[in-house]
C-alpha cells in the first residue's frame, strides 16, 4: 500500500512540474507566474480541487508519441473566491507553449459543462501559443467545442477571461464571447493574425504589442475591459470583480456587509454642477459619493471615456452604473460609447443586477465620421438594451438631457422605474440657443431680441418641471439627498417582476 501511495505522490509531483523546472524558470524570468501559481493567487487558500491531472494527449504524428506530459498544458478544476464556488482553467505555457490539443480542449469543456450544470461562474486564464499544429484538425475541432460552450453558457453563468500571455488566431474567439476580458500590460496580447502575416498580406510593419497588446485593446478596439501591471494585480482585480457578481442567472448578486449610512447627506453635491452650462464636471465624483464606502469598480476605463460604466454597492447590494461624462466630448453619445454601455446594460440585465443611470447628455455627437460609421444603428443598441432590460432601473438627470439622447438614457418611456432629476436638470428637445434660432429664424438679425427669446426659452423649458408636470420625472430632488433617495428607490424595487412576450430570441441591431 505504501508503494502505491508513493507512486501517486510521485505522479502528482511530476504533473505539478508541468514542462519542467527549466521552463518554469523561463516563465518566471518573463515576470509571469505559472499556471498553478496563478490559481493559488486567484482562489481561496487550500480551496482548489484539480480535475484531469493525469490526462495525456493521444497524438502520434511528428514524434508526439514520445512527448507526453501529464495534464497536457492546462490545469482545470474548481475552488472558491471568498467562499463562493467558481470553476477555472489555467493554461500552462511551460507545456508545449500551452498549445491546445484535442484532450486539452476536452478538459476545458468538462469544466465548462460542470459550471453550467452547477450554476457557477467560469474563469479562464489564457496563456497559449494557439492550436497544436501537430494535431491538425483535431485541435481546431477542440476550439470549436469550447466556442459552443461559451455560447451555451452566455447569460447563464458569468464568464471571465484573463489574458496572461499570447492569445492568437482562433484562440481569441473564446475570450471574445465571455463577459469580461482583462489583460496584463507588456506580457499579454491578442490578435487574429500575427505581425508576420500582417506584413506579408498588407505590407504593414507592426509589433505584437502595437497589434494586440493591452494598450491597443483597452484604448482602441475595446476588446479588453481593463489591464493590470502584472499577474498578481490582474488576479486580485478579478477576485474583486467576482465579489460583485451572482453565481448564475437565477440568483441575485451577493449581499455584502456595509458600514456607510444609506441616509447619508452630501452637501458637496449641491455645488457639483457648475453655474455655467458649458463648464464640465466629473461624473465620477457623483458615482463615488453614491457608492457604499466610495467603492467603484470601473470597467473599460480607457475606452469611450465620454461614458462611464462599472459596479458599485448601495446598502450592500450590487448596482450597475452607466453615466455620461461631461469631461469628455461634453458627455455626448457616439458610436463607441453606445456600444460600450449597451453591452454592459445587457450583462447587468442577464444577471439580475439593478441599473443606475446618471444623465448629463447634450445629444449624439454630430459629424460625417459618426454617420458613416453607423451611429444610428449603434445608438439603437443602447436604446434596445435599456428597453429590453427587466431589472430595477433608477435614473437621475443631473443637468442636460436633450433630444433623442434623453430618450435613450433610460428615460421613463423606455422602461426606467423611477426617474429623478436635480433642479439643475434641463430636459428639452435641444439647447436654448439652437431652439431659439429655429423657432425665431425671422428675428436672427436682432441680437437683443434673440437674447431675450433665449432667456425666455431657458426659463420655460431648460428645467425639469415641464417633464415633471407630465409625470416623466417622478420627483425633483435636492442633490445632497441623492444617496438616500436612490437607496430607497432600489429598496422599493427589489421585488420587481416583469414577464415579457414569448420569443425564441430578439433581433437586436448588431
Amino acid at each position: 500500500m505504501r508503494d502505491i501511495l508513493e507512486q501517486l505522490e510521485e505522479r502528482r509531483a511530476q504533473a505539478r512540474l508541468g514542462g519542467g523546472q527549466k521552463r518554469i524558470d523561463i516563465q518566471h524570468a518573463k515576470g509571469k507566474l505559472t499556471a498553478r501559481e496563478r490559481l493559488e493567487v486567484l482562489l481561496d487558500e487550500g480551496s482548489f480541487e484539480e480535475f484531469d491531472m493525469y490526462v495525456l494527449h493521444r497524438a502520434t504524428d511528428f514524434g508526439m508519441a514520445s512527448h507526453k506530459i501529464a495534464g497536457d498544458g492546462v490545469v482545470t478544476g474548481w475552488g472558491t473566491i471568498n467562499g463562493r464556488l467558481v470553476y477555472v482553467f489555467s493554461q500552462d505555457f511551460t507545456v508545449l507553449g500551452g498549445s491546445l490539443s484535442e484532450t486539452h480542449a476536452q478538459k476545458i469543456c468538462k469544466i465548462m459543462d460542470m459550471a453550467v450544470k452547477n450554476g457557477a461562474p467560469i474563469i479562464g486564464l489564457n496563456d497559449s501559443g494557439g492550436a497544436r499544429i501537430q494535431e491538425g484538425v483535431a485541435s481546431l475541432a477542440g476550439y470549436a467545442e469550447v466556442f459552443k460552450r461559451n455560447v451555451d453558457a452566455s447569460g447563464v453563468v458569468p464568464q471571465i477571461s484573463l489574458i496572461m500571455g499570447p492569445c492568437a488566431g482562433g484562440a481569441v474567439y473564446s475570450p471574445a464571447m465571455t463577459d469580461f476580458i482583462f489583460m496584463v500590460r507588456d506580457s499579454s496580447y491578442m490578435f487574429v493574425t500575427g505581425p508576420d502575416v500582417v506584413k506579408t498580406v498588407t505590407n504593414e510593419i507592426v509589433s505584437a504589442e502595437e497589434l494586440g497588446g493591452a494598450r491597443t485593446h483597452t484604448q482602441k478596439s475595446s476588446v479588453a475591459d481593463g489591464a493590470f501591471e502584472n499577474d498578481v494585480e490582474a488576479l486580485e482585480g478579478v477576485r474583486k470583480l467576482f465579489d460583485y457578481l451572482p453565481l448564475n442567472n437565477r440568483q441575485k448578486p451577493p449581499l455584502r456587509p456595509f458600514y456607510d449610512d444609506p441616509q447619508r447627506i452630501d452637501k458637496k453635491l449641491d455645488t457639483l454642477v457648475p453655474d455655467s452650462a458649458t463648464k464640465p464636471y466629473d461624473m465620477k465624483e457623483l458615482i463615488v459619493t453614491l457608492a457604499d464606502e466610495g467603492d467603484f469598480f470601473e470597467i473599460q476605463t480607457e475606452f469611450a471615456k465620454n461614458i462611464i460604466i462599472g459596479l458599485i454597492r448601495i446598502e450592500g447590494q450590487t448596482v450597475g452604473v452607466v453615466g455620461n461624462q461631461p469631461m469628455v466630448l461634453a458627455g455626448c453619445l457616439d458610436i463607441d460609447s453606445s456600444r460600450k454601455a449597451a453591452r454592459f446594460v445587457r450583462f447587468c440585465d442577464a444577471f439580475n443586477i439593478p441599473l443606475l443611470t446618471l444623465v448629463d447628455v447634450p445629444g449624439f455627437l454630430p459629424g460625417t465620421a459618426q454617420e458613416y460609421g453607423g451611429v444610428i444603428k449603434h445608438g439603437a443598441k443602447l436604446l434596445f438594451a435599456y428597453a429590453q432590460a427587466s431589472v430595477p432601473m433608477v435614473t437621475l438627470i443631473t443637468r442636460k438631457a436633450y433630444g433623442g439622447a434623453y430618450d435613450v438614457m433610460a428615460s421613463k418611456h423606455i422602461g426606467a422605474d423611477i426617474n429623478y432629476a436635480w433642479p439643475t436638470a434641463e430636459i428639452a428637445v435641444m439647447g436654448a440657443k439652437g431652439a431659439t434660432e429655429i423657432l425665431y429664424r425671422s428675428e436672427l438679425g436682432d441680437a437683443e431680441k434673440i437674447a431675450g427669446r433665449t432667456r425666455d426659452y431657458e426659463i420655460n423649458f431648460a428645467n425639469p418641471f415641464k417633464a415633471a408636470e407630465r409625470g416623466f420625472i417622478d420627483e425633483v430632488i435636492m442633490p445632497h439627498s441623492s444617496r438616500r433617495r436612490i437607496a430607497r428607490a432600489f429598496a422599493a424595487l427589489r421585488s420587481k417582476r416583469v414577464e415579457g412576450p414569448w420569443r425564441k430570441h430578439d433581433t437586436m441591431p448588431l
